[in-house]
């Protein structure tokens, strides 16, 4: 084993705090451009189900195969990667951007290859340089053994090739390089000593070899390396002898399930001191602690069983605390936990730690000491979020996303088959059906779970509203039933709605409150909002519902029998400023400082460095509980990005965080509001001094056909041409105007959305007096281009730019406009080819997002008028709202945007009507 940190006793780069940490993201990828590319090819970058790994030193081996039929292409090739460390940067690193790589941690290239004349080809061979679907690989440095399982035969390699192709020395499992056949010294189905039958493991330890013989059911010892072909094994396991038969039919096969048999075993390891068998069939890992060196040696312990003499696939209800109790009182237990094993697939110990390449569960378990008993637990999950979620083939985890059903993120794993560890930093474990090898390196656990979140949402809690109605009278009883608890108030002589609902709300967040929500007062409107705790989609699983006693005046009306608008702020869109939250994260608070002559973000600030994927990402403020920064816009490729943090401590020492994976989606918006509880003031501007409208431009223009908007009485009409597009006749009506109008003037408000196009209109005059100015439109019958004009006048003249507050409230009918981050990518191609991360956004003013936005204010919809981003500023979009000209007087009135299926936080804005509708 590789000794380290004793070697660095006194240096600053030693992580002496480093951990593996349950659900962490892997740091970086080998086989693929990303994390979550699936690309199927053959090349010296790309790989295909890889199977087995072996690492020494500094050169990586690797068994482009597996025996996972169903996951594809299988190379039939084994690749060598020398110096893989410098194709890795270390995780302490701060990895150099420049010349500039999309992934700089998805770079490794092999330079050797075994099997095939070349990098391009996977083709079956069957001599001493063709291979035909081998699964693992072996090395102590000097020795490369192959199990070339569907050859049935291991090959040996006397150094490490360094040439393309190059033969192998010696064939075990058959008398020549062109045979292939099974159990070559038996008789069919009857084993021998030198004969081999599907071998899927291979190990190389202290001069001894040994192997998996998985369909003979066995293990092979040699106590020498084979320097001559078809040698005889020195010690069996798994079978009384040597010839020992075993059924081809497993339905027909009669041996016990004991400490002395196996079934189906696909992998072999030791550390020198223990022997390591995993025992797929059996659902089991079996050790010895110590070598044997005679046949059918019993093993001592085995994981994922209680004992030595069971094999059932999680056995959660001998292995796992019970989670709680079913309908006739008995106990219920977990799918699975941190003890339980379903198909392993490999073992690798360092003489410590012990890793499981925990197959049918899509996971690696890591025991942080070696295991003294059967059942012992893991002490960490990789690969899932916790001890009990399988995720990785099915649904979303940290990032994972949606394939055709195949999942694949920086966080997931699918069917792991085997692993390598350099002995202090990183673990390699082989991810076949998502055609890669992933790297997990420890690191200090200091962020906290989901930590990378868009920094105007922060949290997207679901939100619901009870409004009080009809007259007080006495002794009315009123119940909130939340989650199925009841929350009641019976109402006295000299009640108010006020009081009514200030009582229910002290009820129901009385002593530590209700575990589901938060409820608070809008007494303007005579409301109680109800803010669901946890954070997400999870705030939106329990009901709500309102009652009242028998012929009650009051009246109480629930928005919905549930809470909505739960979301996952930390779904992320390239280009967001994020939050990173956490623990320890710097030494000390700092902000960027951008000025005319420098006005870009830095990469490095405080000693802080944030990497996604391992692209430096801009800095805004660091501080050691919060980070703020900007997604690179580059990440549009991927679904799914690792992100870690490194810090560099006032005494020199080097940290970093365990990676974590971060979803990245299209778009996904947030809204920046102010602090407080959910659902937060938001920072939102009246948009004009002059008061405004719009028409909207629906449909395809037709020639000989007429578009125009009226001005009180004056018409500014366009008769559309042959060639005409919305665009154009949008323009001539703006041009129009503009040139015959006084009191009015024109301009665009561009949307990429197809046929679809407003014309604003401002009076020229600001202030009141433009109030009123009516407008509307005309076409032809039957026309291709519908105008439909948001209101009938001019209105809502306000401090222009000047921010909402009670004092100075929004308007019905009002433009206002809202900032946000995460709305993805922007139009034309002119304004996306200014936008740069870390830089102020330079392009034309009049840029506009890609994925159209809808937004709802008061429950109504508000029309989006313009949504880009705003000049001069760093990953901020400006959002244009008008306002439902039917709002009613609300302090609270909520508001959200959306794109596609993902919706921002939800934000409050003051509205006042000035014309309240007659009660």
């Amino acid at each position: 084993m590789t000794k380290y940190c004793a070697l660095l006793l006194c240096s600053a780069v030693c992580l002496s705090a480093a951990e593996f940490r349950t659900g962490q993201a892997a740091r970086a990828v080998l086989g693929q451009e990303n994390f979550t590319r699936q690309v199927p090819g053959t090349t010296d970058r790309i790989l295909g189900a890889v199977g087995g790994l072996a690492l020494t030193g500094d050169t990586l081996i690797v068994a482009d195969s597996s025996r996972l039929q169903s996951a594809t292409p299988q190379n039939n090739r084994v690749l060598i990667y020398s110096t893989v460390s410098q194709m890795i940067p270390a995780p302490e690193a701060s990895i150099s951007v420049e010349p500039f790589l999309r992934c700089p941690v998805c770079q490794a290239r092999a330079s050797v290859v075994l099997g095939q004349p070349d990098f391009a080809k996977n083709e079956i061979g069957l001599t001493r340089t063709g291979l035909r679907n081998p699964t693992s690989v072996a090395t102590d440095g000097q020795y490369v053994a192959v199990a070339d399982t569907d050859n049935n035969r291991v090959l040996i390699w006397n150094s490490i090739p360094t040439s393309v192709n190059a033969p192998a020395d010696v064939v075990i499992g058959q008398p020549n390089f062109t045979s292939g056949g099974i159990n070559y010294g038996g008789n069919g189905n009857t084993p021998s000593a030198r004969g081999l039958r599907g071998p899927q493991g291979v190990w190389i330890q202290a001069g001894k070899l040994y192997v998996a013989d998985t369909l003979n059911h066995r293990v092979l010892i040699w106590n020498q390396i084979p320097t001559q072909n078809g040698a005889d094994a020195s010690v069996v396991l798994g079978q009384a002898g040597f010839a020992a038969f075993v059924s081809p039919d497993l339905t027909q096969t009669q041996a016990k399930i004991a400490p002395t048999s196996m079934n189906t075993p696909v992998a072999v390891t030791s550390d020198g001191e223990r022997l390591y068998v995993t025992d797929l069939g059996h659902n089991r890992i079996l050790i010895w602690n110590t070598i044997p060196t005679s046949n059918q040696v019993a093993a001592d312990l085995a994981l994922g069983q209680p004992d030595l003499t069971t094999a059932i696939a999680n056995h959660s209800s001998a292995l796992c605390e019970s989670n709680g109790t079913d309908a006739k009182g008995e106990k219920t237990y977990p799918a699975r936990c941190a003890a339980t094993l379903d198909s392993p697939r490999f073992a690798l110990s360092d003489g410590r730690r012990l890793f499981v390449a925990d197959g049918g569960n899509d996971r690696v378990l890591v025991f942080n000491n070696r295991p003294v008993g059967s059942g012992y637990r893991a002490d960490v999950v990789l690969g899932q979020q916790d001890e009990f979620s399988i995720l990785g083939s099915t649904v979303d985890f940290f990032g994972a996303a949606e394939f055709n059903t195949e999942v694949v993120g920086a966080g997931s794993l699918r069917t792991p088959t085997s692993l390598a560890w350099d002995g202090s930093k990183n673990l390699y474990v082989a991810d076949p059906y998502n055609r890669r090898i992933v790297v997990f390196s420890p690191g200090e656990p200091n962020l906290i779970s989901r930590a990378v979140r868009n920094a105007a949402s922060l949290e997207i809690h679901a939100v619901g509203v009870i409004d009080f109605s009809g007259s007080i009278k006495e002794n009315d009883e009123v119940t909130v039933k939340i989650a199925g608890k009841e929350y009641k108030y019976k109402v006295l002589k000299d009640d108010t709605f006020a009081k009514v609902i200030t009582s229910l709300i002290q009820t129901i967040n009385a002593g530590e409150g209700d575990p589901n929500v938060l409820a608070s007062p809008n007494l303007t409107v005579n409301a109680i909002v109800l803010t669901a705790r946890q954070a997400g989609s999870a705030g939106e699983e329990f009901e709500i519902a309102v009652s009242t006693s028998a012929n009650a005046s009051i009246a109480l009306t629930a928005s919905g029998t549930k809470l909505s608008g739960g979301q996952d702020a930390a779904k992320i869109a390239p280009g967001t400023i994020v939050t990173i939250m956490g623990q320890n994260l710097a030494p000390r608070e700092a902000r960027a400082v951008v000025t005319e002559e420098n006005p870009n973000l830095p990469k490095t600030l405080g000693g802080v460095q944030v990497y996604f994927d391992g692209i430096a990402a801009p800095l805004l403020y660091v501080s050691p509980a919060q980070i703020n920064a900007q997604m690179p816009f580059d990440v549009n490729d991927a679904t799914s990005v690792t992100a870690w943090v490194r810090t560099i401590d006032d005494n020199g020492a080097v940290r970093i965080t365990t990676p974590v994976a971060v979803p990245i989606v299209r778009q996904a918006p947030g809204i920046f509001a102010a602090g407080g509880t959910d659902p937060r003031p938001a920072i939102a501007y009246h948009e004009s001094a002059a008061a405004t409208g719009s028409v909207a431009l629906d449909g395809i223009p037709k020639e000989n056909q007429f578009a125009a908007i009226k001005i009180e009485d004056r018409e500014y009409r366009y008769d559309i041409k042959a060639g005409d597009t919305i665009d154009t006749v949008q323009a001539e009506l703006i041009r129009r105007i503009n040139e015959g109008e006084e009191k009015v003037e024109a301009f665009a408000s561009g949307w990429f959305t197809t046929n679809h196009r407003r014309v604003r209109l401002r009076a020229r005059v600001p202030g009141p007096e433009g109030e009123g100015i009516a407008y509307s439109v005309a076409t032809s019958t039957d026309a291709g281009l519908i105008l439909s004009p948001a209101s009938t006048a001019l209105c809502c003249a306000a401090t222009g730019g000047g921010l909402i507050t009670e004092e100075q409230p929004a308007r019905p009918g009002e433009p206002i406009i809202v900032y946000a981050t995460g709305l993805g990518f922007v139009g034309p191609p002119e304004a996306l080819d200014t936008v740069v991360a870390g830089s102020p956004y330079r392009g034309p003013v009049d840029n506009v997002v890609n994925e159209r936005i809808d937004s709802l204010a008061g429950g109504k919809t508000a029309n989006v008028l313009y949504a880009g981003l705003k000049p001069g500023t760093i990953g901020i979009y400006e959002v244009v709202l008008q306002l439902n000209p039917d709002l009613p007087t609300n302090p609270r009135t909520q508001l959200t945007i959306a794109q596609d299926i993902l919706v921002s936080n939800i934000v409050t804005i003051p509205v006042v009507n000035p014309n309240p509708p007659a009660e």
